[in-house]
């Protein structure tokens, strides 16, 4: 066996999702999956495609071309001017803002002899991507309308994300509003109101009824929602887990020892002196993953700090006598499963 690996559970994935998916069926919402955190990995794509999802969604071109599916395929980052000939070839959505961009995804399209749909995103306050909430969207529908080979398929909106909105009735009615104006105006019912993603579990009961598809990602990962990060009943939060091996163990001092200048990160660390202590070091380090993302399974172990190849933990007040050699076995966080399954320094193993 090699080690560092993370170990994926196929099968606790698959409940997540079946779960998830009749969870949101009693609302009369569908599911948009996001495959992003783990590189759109074939073994989970076939789960997702097994349990027949209808929209597999990703923030990278690089994991879109690679899916095979007969699902739509949703570019989730806004594309650049620089790629909208491989977001139209690769992808059947897009999420997109600028109208600039717009028209050419509609010239690449014409090129292409395909028509390309998108989702208008509006920013209801979360400060992130989208067409502001209080801009004039009526012109900019006007605008897209009269467009060729372009679909505007749908509305959508980001929230929890970088300002940390939650999606209350209130923030969600200003989608709301929108959507029925945006329907007025083309005289027609739009496809896809995408109303967020995972954070909206806490908030399923005050889901305006115009919203019909969700962008799940972190709750099929970890089992949980992303308002307040509460474990939903029946779901998994150890699809993934980390496995490092011990390196290094050795007493050591627990104060460095010299006069003390910048680290290899350029940065002034601080200690607290406890004395001797018994410090192990795992092979990953801050090119593979943030130490802050990652939690023993072993409650009596901390962890010290991290280098680019090396985290140091304190292994001292655990009850068990590791030596070098031994397996340990950390919980993670979405930041850390996406930084795991990005780096090809560690083994992916399905189980």
């Amino acid at each position: 066996m090699i080690f560092p690996r993370i170990n994926i559970s196929v099968e606790k994935y698959r409940k997540n999702v079946k779960n998830i998916k009749a969870m949101l069926a009693k609302e009369s919402i569908g599911m948009m999956a996001v495959t992003k955190v783990f590189c759109a990995e074939k073994p989970l794509v076939d789960v997702l495609n097994e349990e027949s999802i209808e929209y597999l969604a990703d923030s990278r071109l690089e994991n879109l071309k690679k899916i095979e599916t007969e699902a739509s395929k949703v570019l989730l980052r806004l594309p650049s001017l620089s790629s909208v000939m491989e977001t139209v070839k690769y992808t059947d959505i897009s999420l997109n803002s600028e109208f600039e961009t717009i028209e050419k995804l509609s010239k690449a399209a014409k090129s292409l002899n395909k028509v390309h749909k998108i989702i208008l995103v509006i920013d209801v306050g979360d400060l992130r991507e989208g067409v502001y909430y209080k801009e004039n969207i009526k012109n900019l529908v006007k605008k897209i309308d009269n467009l060729h080979n372009i679909e505007l398929f749908g509305l959508g909106t980001n929230v929890t994300c970088f300002g940390g909105v939650l999606p209350t009735q209130e923030t969600m009615q200003k989608l709301e509003q929108i959507v029925i104006e945006v329907e007025t105006q083309i005289r027609r019912k739009l496809e896809l109101v995408s109303g967020g993603n995972s954070s909206q579990f806490a908030f399923l009961s005050t889901v305006p009824e115009s919203i019909n598809n969700l962008r799940i990602g972190e709750a099929l990962v970890l089992g949980r929602e992303t308002s307040y990060g509460k474990i939903l009943d029946g779901l998994h939060d150890d699809v993934f887990t980390l496995e490092a091996e011990i390196i290094e163990l050795k007493k050591k001092p627990s104060y460095p020892e010299g006069e003390i200048g910048m680290n290899a990160f350029g940065k002034i660390p601080e200690f607290k002196d406890r004395g001797t202590r018994i410090r192990a070091i795992i092979s990953l380090g801050k090119q593979d993953v943030d130490y802050k993302d990652v939690t023993p399974q072993d409650q009596n172990i901390s962890i010290l700090g991290s280098s680019s190849d090396h985290i140091i933990l304190d292994v001292t007040d655990s009850e068990k006598p590791y030596k070098v050699g031994d397996i340990l076995t950390f919980k993670l966080s979405y930041g850390s499963i996406l930084s795991l399954m990005t780096s090809p320094y560690v083994e992916k193993n399905y189980v």
